[in-house]
């Protein structure tokens, strides 16, 4: 395992099948390399410290809006407090999109989940993977953690949440979930332990950031001669 070391202010998001390995690997991925680490349950208590309700990640999942509740709210003004959410899909979504930029603002981190790709697509500094594996690679994790009973039931409960997700990422962002375009690095863990993965990511991470700031070395140098032969 590498030597912990701050990147600055990279921010490296995961997005990931269910089962895949993703919230293991990042928190791997944030040790490795010095970085803060942020799931579902972490990102309830950073938005209560940024001064937002913690609803707004406590009592939602990565699931699409209702067309229903959202027709119903457009024609007659009706919150979604009649379903038992006290915020719209939609209210619920800027919030946590504007707790993922603050938190990419304060610190370099790793994001897991969230379309924290889509959110921060602006930043030079972000970096976007997103992790895949074969059904039965799934299916045995999802065991092992006490989610399923059975390889079936495994497999179901993975599709049913990667239906989810992919609903609510398409929707929000316009984008394809799951895409190869839409990430800088897409892997397939289902041979990988999470400690195997990490290296691939982390590698891969490594030597983006280098390249970056070779790029970055590059400009610095050509402004000076520039302003050197303007003098």
């Amino acid at each position: 395992m590498s030597e912990a070391k701050s990147e600055d202010n990279t921010v490296i998001v995961i997005g990931r099948q269910f089962g895949s390995g993703g919230r293991k690997l990042g928190h791997i991925l944030a040790e490795r390399l010095g970085l803060r680490y942020y799931d579902k349950e972490l990102m309830v208590e950073a938005s209560v410290e940024l001064g937002f309700s913690k609803d707004i990640f406590a009592n939602a999942d990565e699931r699409r809006p209702s067309a229903f509740k959202s027709m119903l709210q457009a024609a007659y003004g009706l919150t979604t407090t009649s379903y038992s959410s006290p915020m719209s899909g939609e209210a619920i979504y800027r919030a946590q999109s504007e707790v993922i930029r603050k938190l990419a603002q304060r610190s370099g981190c790793v994001i897991v989940g969230r379309t924290a790709d889509y959110v921060l697509r602006d930043n030079p500094r972000l970096i976007s993977i997103f992790l895949h594996a074969e059904p039965e690679s799934r299916a045995r994790a999802i065991i092992a953690r006490g989610d399923a009973r059975s390889m079936d039931e495994a497999i179901d409960m993975a599709h049913a949440a990667d239906r989810r997700r992919e609903s609510y990422y398409n929707y929000f962002t316009g984008r394809r979930w799951g895409y190869c375009d839409n990430y800088h690095l897409s892997l397939d863990t289902s041979h990988l332990s999470a400690e195997q993965g990490a290296d691939v990511v982390e590698a891969y991470v490594r030597s983006r950031l280098n390249s970056l700031r070779h790029a970055t070395n590059e400009k610095t140098t050509i402004n000076k001669d520039r302003q050197i032969n303007l003098i």
